[in-house]
């Protein structure tokens, strides 16, 4: 029998939070997603893993078995996976790099030159991540390094350092009566169905929703998209505005859409993310040390 890590993780998170509650907090996702993720690794495995009640979770005799070995076992898994996935690239002198959307705006030509100029014979590989994975791909070993912005699902088992940061906006279709206004406020917003992030990314969608500025009024969702070409769509066919980086004024600009300033609303950091286990490798710590020197806004 297979069981998928994705349901192991959400188990740890559970069984050391001891709430669904805090550990989707911790997880990024949303407690029905995690709760149906519970229920499936108990299907799986045939076992009750939790009691549950008002109080939170409590391991059963199973739950406290699988509680003792999975940690290490997840621990063995990610480092093998990342090893194994990276092992070819590195020998061909080749750093995977992830990046969602404009990755660090117009700073990004310069880090990559300077990572060439300072590792002959090496190229960085830009790998461009869907917003259904906003750690650029660092999650699954699929880069060794990524440039991202906070929060993103996952983030606390990472290593980050913050590079930028930069207003968030608002994409209108550009027939929208609030698209007359040189700047809007975030509450006349509210109403507005918003084009939104896959429901998975959790705390990543909330974030570009501003739930934490939206004082408990609920947000209305017009679209679902993961890529900036259906985002872009979806916008100027109508189905939403969104709110996004200020530099999408310049990355994502096309006829039909209009970018205006919001107030009421906090900015949008850039970081540059890798794992722990790369803390000493050479390459990677090159590109990081590329990115504090030249990652910044112009």
């Amino acid at each position: 029998m297979d069981v998928d890590t994705r349901l192991l993780r959400s188990f740890v998170a559970v069984a050391e939070e001891g709430t669904l509650t805090r550990a989707a907090e911790r997880l990024y996702v949303s407690q029905p997603a995690l709760t149906k993720q519970i229920k499936q690794l108990e299907t799986q495995l045939g076992v009750r893993l939790f009691t549950r009640s008002r109080t939170g979770m409590t391991l059963t005799a199973s739950g406290r078995a699988l509680a003792e070995r999975t940690p290490a076992l997840l621990a063995v898994w990610d480092q093998v996976s990342r090893e194994t996935k990276s092992t070819a690239s590195r020998a061909d002198r080749v750093l995977r790099v992830g990046f969602l959307a404009s990755a660090a705006n117009e700073a990004t030509p310069r880090i990559v030159a300077e990572f060439s100029h300072r590792r002959p014979g090496w190229r960085a590989d830009m790998r461009q991540a869907s917003w259904s994975d906003p750690s650029g791909g660092l999650a699954d070993g699929e880069v060794d390094v990524a440039l991202v912005r906070l929060p993103f699902p996952g983030q606390d088992t990472l290593r980050t350092e913050p590079l930028f940061t930069e207003p968030r906006w608002v994409a209108l279709p550009a027939d929208h009566p609030l698209a007359a206004h040189d700047e809007i406020r975030f509450q006349h917003l509210w109403d507005e169905p918003f084009v939104a992030a896959p429901a998975e990314t959790g705390r990543w969608r909330e974030y570009w929703l501003a739930m934490d500025e939206r004082q408990g009024h609920p947000v209305r969702i017009g679209a679902v998209t993961d890529l900036p070409d259906d985002w872009l769509n979806a916008i100027a066919n109508g189905y939403g505005v969104a709110l996004a980086p200020a530099s999408a004024a310049r990355f994502y600009a096309r006829p039909g859409i209009v970018y205006r300033p919001v107030s009421g609303i906090g900015p949008s950091q850039v970081a540059v993310a890798w794992a722990p286990a790369d803390d000493t490798h050479p390459a990677v710590q090159d590109f990081v040390h590329c990115c504090l020197e030249y990652g910044v806004a112009d």
